[in-house]
C-alpha cells in the first residue's frame, strides 16, 4: 500500500472572476509539484462524481438542486460576496465531494494506506444549506458521513488546520456525537466563528484559535496542548484532514506565519494518532492556500509526510 492522490481535470473548470484568490492555478501548481520524481511512488486516480445519496447525507436535496439550477450556461452567478458559480462549477463540486468519498473507500478497504484529495472548490465553509466562503458542498462532511454509512466507522475525526475556521463543518456536526471537529485558525478572521467556547452539543467540537502574527511555535503548542490530546482520547476509526495551507507566511488572505515544515510536522503528528487509533486510516482534503509558491511548497511537504518521507 502507498499514498493515493485523487484529482480530476474537471476541477479546473470551476472558474472564478479575474483576481479571485480561489483560482484554477492553485490546482495547476499542485499538479506540477506532484510531478516531481520524488513523488513517483504515488498512486493516482481520478475523482468520480459524488452521488446524490452521498451529498444528501449532509445537505438537503433542495439545496443540492438549487446549486445545480443556479449554475449558469455562461458567465458567472454570484452566491455571496466571494462565492461564484461558473458553467463548470457544479460538476467540479461533484468531483470534489466524490473524490473525498472515493478516497475514504480506498483507505477504509486498505487499497491505499492514506490519501490526499487535490480538488476544488474547497468545502469547509459550506454549511448544511448554505454555500459560502468559496465553498459549495462540504467535502469533509461528505467524507465523514460516507465513512460511517458505507464502512461502519464508529467515530470519525476531522482536523482542520486551514487559517479560516471551518464554520460549515462545525455547523454540520454540532449535534453529532460520533464526529469530532478540531480546528486551529486565526481569530478574529473570516468567518468569525471558532471561539474556544464553541464546543458542540456533546463537547466534541474543539477550537484552538491563534492570533495574528503567530507562527510555528504557537501552532505546535496548540496541537500539543489542545488538539492532539483530545483527538487521541476520542479514538477515531478514521482521521480526515481539512488541509488548508493559507496559514503559510506567504499567504495574502491571513496573518499567520507557518512554514511548510510546520505543516509536515502536523501531518506526522496526525498520522501517529491515526496509526495508533485508526489502523493508519487517514484522508486529507485540500482546502485553502492562495499564494501559489507557498501552496506548492506546503503540499509537497504534506504529501511527503503522508508518504512517510
Amino acid at each position: 500500500m502507498t499514498t493515493l492522490v485523487v484529482s480530476h481535470p474537471q476541477c479546473l473548470d470551476h472558474e472564478t472572476p479575474r483576481g479571485h484568490p480561489e483560482r484554477a492555478d492553485r490546482l495547476r501548481m499542485i499538479t506540477h509539484v506532484l510531478e516531481h520524481e520524488r513523488f513517483s511512488d504515488l498512486v493516482r486516480d481520478e475523482a468520480p462524481l459524488a452521488s446524490v445519496e452521498q451529498l444528501i447525507r449532509v445537505h438537503p436535496s433542495e439545496f443540492v438542486e438549487r446549486i445545480d439550477a443556479a449554475t449558469p450556461m455562461m458567465g458567472f452567478v454570484q452566491i455571496d460576496g466571494d462565492t461564484t458559480l461558473s458553467p463548470g462549477s457544479y460538476e467540479a463540486a461533484l468531483r470534489s465531494a466524490g473524490g473525498a468519498a472515493f478516497a475514504v473507500d480506498e483507505v477504509m478497504t486498505r487499497r491505499a494506506s492514506n490519501a490526499f484529495v487535490a480538488t476544488r472548490p474547497p468545502g469547509h465553509h459550506a454549511e448544511t444549506a448554505t454555500a459560502m466562503g468559496f465553498c459549495l458542498f462540504n467535502n469533509a462532511a461528505v467524507a465523514a458521513r460516507h465513512a460511517r454509512a458505507r464502512h461502519g466507522a464508529g467515530r470519525v475525526a476531522i482536523m482542520d488546520f486551514d487559517v479560516h475556521h471551518g464554520n460549515g463543518t462545525q455547523d454540520i456536526f454540532w449535534s453529532d456525537p460520533n464526529v469530532m471537529y478540531l480546528s486551529t485558525h486565526e481569530m478574529p478572521l473570516y468567518p468569525g466563528t471558532g471561539a474556544t467556547g464553541e464546543t458542540g452539543a456533546y463537547g466534541q467540537i474543539v477550537n484552538a484559535p491563534l492570533r495574528a502574527g503567530d507562527g510555528g511555535e504557537a501552532f505546535r503548542e496548540a496541537f500539543d496542548v489542545v488538539i492532539l490530546p483530545r483527538l487521541r482520547d476520542f479514538s477515531p476509526d478514521l482521521v480526515i484532514i481539512s488541509a488548508g495551507f493559507d496559514a503559510h507566511e506567504r499567504d495574502p488572505l491571513a496573518n499567520l506565519n507557518l512554514t511548510e515544515a510546520d505543516f509536515a510536522w502536523a501531518t506526522r503528528m496526525l498520522m501517529d494518532i491515526a496509526d495508533d487509533k485508526a489502523g493508519g486510516r487517514l484522508v486529507s482534503l485540500l482546502e485553502g492556500g492562495y499564494d501559489l509558491e507557498g501552496l506548492g511548497r506546503s503540499v509537497a511537504a504534506h504529501v511527503m509526510a503522508l508518504m512517510r518521507g
